[in-house]
């Protein structure tokens, strides 16, 4: 590819042929503002932040869409392209609701971050506004076009990268705005709750609906005993909260935090991953041996996912595992097996979980989630609301022990059931067991490398006992959309599937810290924090599932075996076909 000589405020820099001003500017050392443009995902030009100045050319242009041109020169920063900038914020600002003392991104909002930087005048243009009720009919999420600026980010992530298509742009001019079709709520159309329309907005137009006070409650009554666990990926990403670098395990301090919090133990989710492996990993055996059976067979870990193919595919539900997911399963372990271990009515236990993930309050909603006769789990919250209670009980984060173990005696999950946080980890957590069960031998090198990493789709074979066994993992909605499509005009090579909703897997879940477009630019968020689970994983003595011995106490004095009948009982489930409209 032929290279281009530019420079960008004086800097020489070359870069290939068709690189936008954008890139080159990062490269050459320096900073372009943008609201609307997010790499790999929107490129609207619609905010009009990020434009500069070049030389011989009357009218400013944006970066993130200008291609260099040999012998160009830019300028990022001159007085006019400052004043454009600032002129652009504050007419933002005068159609945004600045209720930021009350708004969950205050401090973490790209818009706000700007006009200070630009010292924008918020009332500068005062007039008429838009006025638009809020949308919270979900359980999982709020939107709020009152503090939308139009990026159109989210619509991106929403039908771009997730193929799920509920919301885009609607009206004209002045009444444009993010809307659903036939103007339905969220709630009235086929939203999946995967929650990366929050990951990508840059204002507070988008959030989570919070469970905080519904946790307090919990923790303040004392007839109640509040148990809480955490999924796998929390602990590599909750340190971002508190200015820790993208890529930090604070497992330890995440424990410690919880406890001062007042629950009354906490435990590790991660166990509840491995009973799924042994579950699951049954019931693929089964599948794999009788001739008649649905294949291939797809995981069922992740509620987006499954949302999105009851909306979608509804015929192809028969090859989903009828495996609770790992947060279901926990939850429905705490309130049968461990009610009885500790005394405890189960309708006296609240079980609490800390997800990287919106969908998981959604998920706990779902019929047949009650294995105890109460719900399985009783609230959920996000890594982000999980440390903004940790901020608001006046913990300090960075001060707590590092090393604090979760509580005995389910508080020990093997690390294949820590790595479900990566997409991939399913698959390879799954493959560790299913060899060791189909030879009988202990595997000399259990890494399963060609499931690893953050490219859409991943695809493996692997033989065991003569069996050629064809596997394939996608994150993302729209790469297993490609999966699906396959199986449903019979092309599928595939004898057993990973499919995860959120790119990445759930490192970069709907309910993760929120990474602004400047660092998603450099970093790639997704593989940093998996990087903490696939680090653990190395160096821990138990890494496979059906090795943990909490496991094997469970299926010795209450399940029996794997897939027996009360395992089905308790840690299976069914699913529905739903209507998109």
């Amino acid at each position: 590819m032929k290279n281009v000589n530019l420079k960008v405020n004086g800097v020489s820099v070359t870069v290939p042929e068709g690189t936008r001003i954008l890139d080159a500017a990062i490269k050459a050392g320096f900073k372009v503002p943008t609201l609307c443009y997010m790499k790999d995902l929107c490129n609207e030009s619609s905010c009009r932040i990020c434009v500069v100045e070049i030389k011989n050319n009357r009218k400013l242009m944006t970066a993130c869409s200008t291609v260099v041109a040999e012998g160009m020169e830019v300028f990022t920063n001159t007085p006019k392209v400052r004043a454009s900038r600032k002129i652009t914020l504050e007419l933002m600002l005068s159609n945004h609701h600045k209720d930021c003392l009350s708004c969950v991104r205050s401090g973490n909002c790209e818009l706000q971050a700007l006009a200070t930087e630009y010292g924008c005048d918020a009332e500068k243009y005062k007039g008429t506004m838009n006025d638009y009720d809020v949308d919270d009919a979900t359980p999982y999420l709020v939107r709020d076009n009152n503090k939308c600026i139009l990026c159109r980010r989210c619509v991106a992530a929403c039908n771009k990268v997730q193929t799920v298509g509920v919301i885009d742009a609607g009206n004209r001019g002045f009444a444009t705005r993010i809307a659903s079709p036939f103007e339905k709520n969220l709630n009235q159309v086929p939203c999946v709750a995967c929650g990366q329309c929050i990951n990508v907005c840059p204002t507070g137009a988008l959030r989570e609906k919070s469970s905080i006070s519904e946790v307090e409650k919990l923790l303040a009554d004392p007839s109640k005993t509040v148990i809480v666990g955490t999924a796998p990926s929390v602990r590599a990403a909750l340190g971002e909260e508190f200015g820790y670098p993208i890529g930090t395990d604070t497992e330890g301090k995440m424990v410690a935090a919880l406890k001062a919090i007042g629950f009354n133990k906490v435990f590790d989710v991660d166990m509840a991953a491995d009973m799924t492996i042994m579950e699951e990993g049954t019931e693929f055996l089964a599948r794999l041996n009788d001739k008649n059976a649905v294949m291939p067979m797809i995981t069922s870990c992740s509620a987006g996912w499954i949302r999105f193919i009851e909306y979608n595919y509804p015929e192809l539900l028969p090859n989903l595992s009828t495996c609770k997911s790992p947060q279901q399963m926990f939850g429905a372990i705490m309130k049968t097996y461990y009610a009885k271990k500790a005394g405890i009515d189960p309708k006296d236990l609240a079980v609490v979980t800390i997800m990287p993930c919106i969908a998981k309050k959604f998920e706990l909603t779902r019929d047949d989630q009650n294995a105890a006769g109460v719900p399985d789990i009783d609230a959920s919250l996000t890594t982000r609301e999980l440390a903004r209670m940790i901020k608001n009980y006046g913990i300090n984060f960075a001060a707590l022990d590092g090393k604090t173990e979760f509580d005995d005696p389910l508080g020990k999950g093997s690390t294949a059931g820590l790595i479900f946080g990566a997409t991939g980890g399913v698959m390879e957590a799954t493959l560790r067991t299913v060899a060791e069960t189909v030879t009988g031998e202990k595997l000399e090198n259990i890494d399963f490398k060609a499931v690893r990493g953050t490219k859409g789709i991943k695809e493996a074979s692997v033989t065991l006992k003569g069996k050629t066994i064809n596997i394939a993992v996608a994150s993302g909605l729209g790469n297993a959309r490609k999966l699906m499509d396959e199986i449903k005009v019979g092309k599928s090579k595939y004898h057993f599937i990973e499919i995860m909703a959120c790119p990445g897997g759930c490192v970069n879940g709907g309910g993760q810290p929120i990474v602004d477009s400047e660092t998603r630019n450099l970093v790639d968020v997704a593989k940093t924090r998996a990087k903490v689970l696939y680090g653990k994983d190395k160096k821990d003595a138990l890494r496979k599932s059906h090795d943990n011995p909490i496991v094997k106490t469970l299926y010795s004095e209450f399940f029996g075996e794997p897939n027996s009948h009360k395992a089905h009982e308790v840690l299976h489930t069914s699913y529905v076909k739903r209507d998109r409209y």
